[in-house]
């Protein structure tokens, strides 16, 4: 039959395993040795690789522990003076070391220290803005959203070069601090809806002070999320909102819709706030983080390709007036389907819309600013008669639609040459268009 060993090839295959199975058994002990340490350390890999902690993490110095005792073990092998067996240990050696490295630079990354810094800055809003509030202090003041947003927006921006650790560690701040933000404006809703009366029934006094323990339970969260609590654990207050949910139940509310819809809204907002719970564990699968897998991103990610082919288009033809029309449409279009991405609550797909819409917006103004200076051109005779202010002015336009046109092919970052170079030239006709001096009303 087709494809079936011949009777010959098998014994020779059967000679093959059977001599590998001896070499195996035949290995020098150091080797066996060193390979185990290696399959060890190879486990430890992975855990180093998606680290996203600091140095002072307790994570951190247990991964540094396990690395260092690895070390040790391949020091200890003795090699016989065998140079195969001295090669074998330094290469453990050498893999274990860049572990170690890796670890380091992974807990005091720029982009990380930069994300802790930012997280630093959330945490001290929330000390002095949020918990007294919880706590009958204060109101939480106005500038507490404005300051919370921007540090959001911020930590959208940081850059993490696709690495594994550094994205971990943006999603994990980003994910805490708008949980935070969560939580504060479902406790605002709560509070909009006013308690029932104690008079209304005997059980709405006990969901009353179970509502007042709900709000403090609110504040514990958020200082245990921001990490601002010290005498608090996410286990203790899983345990008292339990508690909570199991006094509502022993309350006796038959016969009286509007109490126990009172008493389901109650049992609500404290499941609400055990699901914040468990964020840290969802911030632990990949699915969360790896926005490279997240549906949104993809679709944003289609549309700017699509935005690349009308921009590569339009580049490529010298007298583009024919596509102005038709490219513009297929623009806005564009921006449409942009619109229609959800960005759920994630800041990062959201940064990621708003940046794709920029750069399609770029394009429709390049687009409007050439047929403008094109239509300018065939009325020569009406632009004669200007004010040379007026005129002044078109120059500058005219010149920043020929700069514009490498701006929206530039595909590089702050440090070339070349963006030195277009920011040098932006900055000219900015000079040039404060130096006109507008006489005349139009200009």
């Amino acid at each position: 039959m087709e494809g079936a060993a011949s009777p010959e090839g098998q014994q020779v295959h059967l000679k093959l395993d059977e001599r590998r199975g001896m070499d195996m058994g035949n290995q020098h002990p150091s080797i066996k040795r060193l390979q185990e340490i290696q399959k060890e350390v190879k486990e430890i890999e992975q855990q180093v690789a998606g680290f996203s902690g600091l140095s002072t993490d307790r994570d951190y110095k247990k991964l540094e522990r396990s690395l260092t005792k690895q070390l040790f073990e391949i020091d200890s092998v003795d090699t016989e003076g065998k140079g195969d067996i001295q090669q074998a240990r330094k290469r453990a050696a050498q893999e274990t070391e860049r572990l170690l490295k890796e670890l380091e630079q992974n807990a005091n990354h720029p982009r990380r220290l930069e994300i802790e810094a930012l997280f630093k800055e959330a945490q001290s809003l929330v000390e002095r803005e949020i918990t007294p509030s919880y706590k009958g202090e204060n109101h939480i003041s106005d500038e507490f959203e404005e300051g919370i947003q921007d540090i959001v927006l911020r930590l959208t921006q940081v850059k993490t070069g696709g690495k594994v650790s550094l994205r971990k560690a943006r999603y994990r701040t980003l994910t805490k601090i708008c949980t935070v933000q969560e939580i504060i404006e479902s406790g605002l809703k709560q509070q909009l809806s006013l308690p029932l009366s104690n008079d209304a029934h005997p059980s709405v006094s006990k969901i009353n002070s179970v509502m007042c323990e709900v709000n403090k339970a609110r504040g514990t969260l958020i200082a245990l999320l921001m990490g601002v609590s010290s005498n608090d654990t996410c286990r203790h207050l899983s345990c008292v909102l339990t508690g909570l949910i199991a006094d509502l139940d022993a309350l006796d509310v038959c016969g009286h819709t509007e109490i126990r819809n009172y008493r389901k809204e109650v049992v609500e907002e404290i499941n609400k706030l055990q699901k914040y719970l468990d964020l840290d564990e969802e911030a632990d699968s990949s699915h969360a983080y790896d926005l490279a897998k997240n549906q949104s991103i993809l679709k944003i990610e289609e549309i700017r390709k699509k935005m690349k082919e009308v921009n590569s288009l339009l580049l490529k033809t010298e007298n583009a007036s024919d596509l102005y029309l038709g490219s513009k449409a297929e623009l806005q279009g564009l921006i449409a389907h942009l619109d229609e991405v959800s960005p759920g609550k994630n800041p990062c797909i959201r940064e990621a819309r708003r940046r794709a819409v920029i750069e399609v917006q770029t394009l429709i103004t390049y687009i409007d600013l050439k047929e403008a200076l094109e239509k300018r051109q065939m009325y020569q005779e009406q632009t004669a008669a200007e004010h040379q202010s007026h005129k002044a002015v078109w120059t500058v336009l005219g010149n920043l639609s020929q700069i514009q046109k490498e701006v929206i092919s530039f595909d590089g970052n702050r440090t070339d040459k070349n963006y030195m170079r277009l920011e040098e030239l932006l900055t000219k006709q900015l000079l040039a268009l404060d130096a006109v001096d507008p006489q005349d009303a139009s200009c």
